[in-house]
């Protein structure tokens, strides 16, 4: 038996922007804490994707028929990526993220 994992989000950080630690991988799905300080880029993910802010501001950059859309989320605000979906994260300072997508997903 593994030993279960306890993470302080709070207090978490990475060496570069959108450094990550791994928390688990389910059968392909990672759930993955990020911290940044820092705009990620334009993607589309290979499958849906779920974002989760744990600390901080993120306008999350979105495309729909070509429009660019922002949406600001706080702590607690998920963004649900659908397959296709182009969009970019952009924090407002340090934020600390929980994504949750399939392994290798860009």
């Amino acid at each position: 038996m593994t030993t279960p994992k306890i993470i302080n989000s709070k207090n978490f950080t990475a060496d570069k922007a959108w450094g990550a630690l791994d928390i688990a991988n389910m059968n392909g799905i990672t759930t993955r804490l990020h911290w940044t300080d820092q705009p990620y880029k334009w993607h589309i993910n290979d499958g849906e994707e779920v974002f989760v802010v744990l600390d901080g501001v993120v306008d999350m950059h979105y495309k729909i028929d070509a429009e660019v859309l922002i949406s600001t989320l706080n702590i607690g605000d998920i963004f649900h990526a659908t397959i296709g979906t182009e969009h970019v994260a952009h924090p407002q300072g340090e934020a600390r993220i929980l994504v949750i997508e399939s392994e290798d997903s860009d």
